[in-house]
């Protein structure tokens, strides 16, 4: 179960399936908090602009000849 844990979850933690429940068989909550919403919205947002920046990169890569 180790393995389809990693593969699938990338080390996340989480199952899906087993609901509510972790790969060490602790509880967890099935809700973010305010700010847990908060940062990860956060994180994705640097994650999108990041990846936005790459793409300019590559077009002026293309667009120069390079």
């Amino acid at each position: 179960m180790f393995m389809h844990h990693e593969f699938h979850h990338q080390g996340s933690g989480r199952c899906c399936c087993q609901p509510g429940r972790s790969q060490k068989g602790l509880f967890q909550r099935r809700f973010s908090t305010r700010q847990e919403r908060i940062a990860q919205l956060e994180e994705y947002l640097k994650d999108l602009q990041a990846e936005a920046t790459a793409v300019e990169e590559h077009l002026d890569r293309i667009k120069s000849g390079k």
